[in-house]
């Protein structure tokens, strides 16, 4: 890492179809800029639970709306993308695999990241088929092998205490969702959030004026009861 370079932290959950498309996309958002991105994969499920609230594919419309936006942006933006077999699906076996091939920090490198994503959208396979999953831990410990030649295993305790301190932390941040890129300590949420993470780490100055500061102080005007 260039000790000049801008920091952004990536946060992210396989489960996620726009955190798949954001992550493929985010090279060329970045494209240009002297920017290291640190990936943090975190529990989606924990942040719902955090704010009591549903993922988008446990919402009836909305799940089938997001599959087909997913699936036109992919197309749009020229990625590769099938949906797996079913969706969603418990995104722990992942998580941890990648924590257990990263720097043992909580941290994991791109290729460490797009193993998993396209393990999970592409081929429409099942993600955690037996031989399928085995093929992947696999890889991605003979890769942490050769980038590491040195380092320990880790242990599943030890692997499974990362995932809860990313999400912890990502929670203390503010982070609420997936994909979510975090800047100069400021949150940047979703694949539609590139562009603006672009001028933020760009210089604008937008990101650190009025406007950006007053949007987090207006009052709540009411309160429904669910």
């Amino acid at each position: 890492m260039n000790p000049n370079s801008a920091s952004v932290e990536f946060y992210f959950d396989p489960i996620s179809p726009y955190a798949y498309l954001a992550f493929h996309a985010l090279p060329q958002a970045l494209a240009g800029l002297n920017v290291h991105v640190r990936y943090r994969p975190v529990l989606f499920a924990a942040m719902l639970k955090a704010a009591g609230q549903r993922g988008p594919a446990e919402i009836a419309g909305k799940r089938e709306w997001t599959y087909r936006q997913v699936l036109w942006q992919a197309r749009e933006m020229g990625i590769d993308m099938q949906l797996p077999n079913a969706h969603p699906f418990n995104p722990l076996p992942l998580l941890r695999a990648m924590l257990a091939a990263g720097d043992g920090q909580g941290c994991v490198n791109r290729w460490v990241v797009q193993q998993v994503m396209d393990h999970v959208w592409q081929g429409g396979a099942d993600p955690l088929d037996g031989d399928r999953l085995a093929a992947l831990v696999q890889s991605l410990q003979a890769h942490r092998a050769a980038a590491w030649p040195n380092a320990s295993a880790l242990t599943p305790d030890a692997v499974k205490a990362l995932l809860v301190k990313n999400t912890d932390a990502a929670l203390d941040r503010g982070v609420f969702g997936v994909p979510t890129y975090e800047f100069n300590g400021a949150l940047f949420w979703g694949l539609d959030a590139l562009p603006m993470l672009k001028q933020a780490v760009a210089g604008n100055a937008w990101f650190g004026g009025s406007e950006w500061a007053q949007a987090a102080s207006i009052p709540v005007g009411v309160e429904r009861q669910i």
